[in-house]
């Protein structure tokens, strides 16, 4: 077990460390796609680029969180709770068109050829095998946690809802195809550095479940990306 717990005696505080989450990313997509976009490449003769490309592959978009403590302080014996942590929250977000993103360098289609300092995304000439964009977070989430009685000991039903704010500290553009092989390409793609999320966790005996959602726009410009999260999280409380 990945989870290890400690509370001192007569302590109100007890701490959980090494909390690990497995679930599927998404998000939900409000670009304006019909407006001027200056982030999307298109070639010459081909449709413009829409909602339909930049749609996840549902069961390989992984989401993994690594929290290294999460603590409980009891407020009102162990029914009302406040949680907080520190952890890595991993985002995995896989294309199911061929879409490829830059930090910058040539763009593709552009005659004569073009070369630009800002991040931009096109449909590539190519199929991928693998096409994913990778964002990694530092986060800290704080929650308000309402429990039964016997919640504490893995029994009962419990509920929690806070909000949490993450660092960006590493995003990429993974990609594998027979044409290139394996490709990463390194680069922030205009990605917010800070995410703000709602958050929420439900316990039903030892089973917990979690979920995320940010109110906000991943993107600085260009695409209009609103993430969330969901899966089961291997925790004592």
């Amino acid at each position: 077990n990945l989870v290890l717990s400690r509370k001192k005696n007569n302590s109100k505080i007890s701490t959980n460390f090494f909390v690990f989450d497995f679930g599927f990313s998404n998000w939900s997509d409000k670009t304006d796609y019909a407006g001027t976009n200056n982030f999307l490449i298109n070639r010459p003769g081909s449709p413009a680029l829409g909602e339909s490309d930049f749609k996840l592959r549902n069961g390989k978009s992984v989401n993994v969180n690594l929290w290294f403590f999460m603590q409980k302080l009891d407020l009102i014996k162990k029914n009302v709770s406040l949680k907080y942590g520190l952890g890595l929250e991993l985002n995995n977000y896989r294309f199911k068109a061929p879409i490829s993103l830059r930090e910058d360098g040539n763009v593709p289609y552009s005659n004569p050829l073009m070369t630009r300092t800002q991040p931009f995304a096109f449909r590539d000439s190519i199929g991928f095998s693998k096409n994913k964009l990778a964002a990694d977070y530092i986060t800290v989430p704080v929650m308000l946690s309402f429990a039964s009685n016997k919640a504490y000991q893995k029994k009962g039903i419990s509920a929690s809802a806070g909000v949490s704010l993450g660092y960006l500290y590493g995003s990429r553009n993974k990609q594998k195809s027979d044409e290139r092989g394996k490709e990463k390409n390194k680069g922030d793609y205009g990605l917010e550095k800070f995410k703000f999320s709602y958050i929420g966790e439900l316990g039903i005996g030892p089973v917990r479940l979690y979920g995320s959602y940010s109110p906000n726009n991943m993107f600085e410009q260009g695409l209009d990306m609103r993430p969330y999260n969901i899966g089961i999280r291997f925790s004592n409380w």
